[in-house]
């Protein structure tokens, strides 16, 4: 029986096809060809059962990987996929414990010595006791010298600090002028517009707490009104500068002494009502008026009517006077100190002429 390896024999020159046996004699009649086997199919697809050529992965009807081909699945590929997946999760779960393992490191504590040092005691004032106070537990109970503590746990100690009294003679000092007393001479007589104020002398407690008007640093001038010479005076800024210490200062004439006629003036830079004026002068004894005008311009002379006299003619005697003013009702724009006589002790000679001070000058609003 020939089989499919064998190789045909040629054609025949008639187109007949050659016989399956070795030729015969001539003049035998050749026998008829054997009818073509049929090649049997090795596999099939086991999707729509189409018959598959050996080496044929895929089925070319409906697309199904043959058996035993890389599409079709098997327990073997299932297998080595759970493999990989298992080596893979237990990989992970060793890097983890690895990293749990090693953990985070401690953080470093700095310490440092610190010398405590207990807060100093205060004394009371002399004549008030033998007292003092400390401060214990300011740094803990437990600290001590060279304990060895955490930086930024420390916190500075509160030592409380107790006011010293002030002695007697800085309280004298410092006691501010409304806060003195005077006593006035001066008389009011009743219905007389040229007469005394209406009430001087000693301060009640009231009108030392009472609060002077608030003036420009320009608004003291020097009241000249006879023109004496302009070296004969001080600055006049210096009467209203809140400080005793300093003064304006009006030089006394021997050839006239002990009558003066110059004055301070203060500018109020608007109408306002004035109920007092207060004086602070480190020459006492010379006499002193006050008056107001309402006018837009302070009035060239001291006899000017628009000059209204708000006290009578008055001695200080000492170096604090207070002078309650008339009319508190009416309001001014200038009030002007008026001096009209030096004291005995001012006067001075030709070559060394005397003179007299206005350390300090207030006035205080109506109420």
């Amino acid at each position: 029986m020939a089989t499919l390896l064998a190789d045909s024999p040629p054609a025949p020159s008639d187109g007949q096809a050659p016989p399956d046996g070795p030729p015969g004699p001539p003049g035998t009649p050749a026998e008829p060809a054997a009818p073509p086997q049929p090649v049997l199919a090795e596999r099939s697809c086991t999707r729509c059962g189409t018959a598959l050529l050996a080496g044929q992965d895929w089925c070319l009807q409906c697309g199904a990987g043959a058996p035993g081909s890389l599409g079709t699945p098997s327990w073997r590929s299932t297998a080595m996929i759970l493999g990989a997946v298992a080596v893979l999760v237990l990989g992970a779960a060793a890097a983890a414990v690895a990293a749990l393992g090693k953990g985070s490191p401690k953080a470093r504590v700095v310490t440092a010595t610190v010398a405590q040092t207990p807060p100093p005691a205060t004394s009371a004032p002399a004549g008030a006791g033998s007292t003092s106070s400390t401060t214990p537990g300011a740094l803990g109970a437990t600290a001590k010298p060279g304990t060895k503590l955490p930086l930024g746990t420390i916190k500075p100690p509160k030592i409380p600090l107790t006011a010293a009294t002030p002695k007697a003679s800085e309280k004298t000092a410092s006691t501010p002028a409304s806060e003195t007393t005077s006593t006035s001479t001066g008389t009011t007589p009743s219905g007389s517009s040229t007469g005394g104020s209406k009430a001087t002398g000693e301060t009640t407690g009231e009108e030392s707490k009472q609060t002077a008007i608030l003036l420009d640093t320009d608004a003291a001038t020097t009241y000249n009104p006879y023109n004496y010479p302009a070296s004969g005076f001080g600055d006049p800024s210096l009467a209203i500068d809140g400080d005793t210490s300093t003064a304006w200062s009006a030089q006394v004439n021997p050839a006239t002494a002990p009558r003066m006629a110059q004055g301070l003036l203060i500018d109020l830079k608007a109408k306002q009502k004035v109920a007092a004026l207060e004086l602070v002068t480190s020459t006492p004894g010379m006499t002193v008026q006050a008056y107001g005008a309402d006018s837009q311009a302070a009035p060239a002379s001291i006899t000017d009517p628009a000059w209204i006299p708000l006290s009578a003619p008055e001695v200080v005697k000492k170096k604090h006077l207070r002078i309650s003013l008339r009319d508190s009702s009416k309001a001014f724009t200038f009030v002007t100190l008026w001096i009209s006589r030096a004291p005995q002790s001012s006067v001075g000679t030709a070559e060394a002429p005397g003179h007299i001070d206005v350390n300090e000058l207030e006035l205080f609003p109506a109420g």
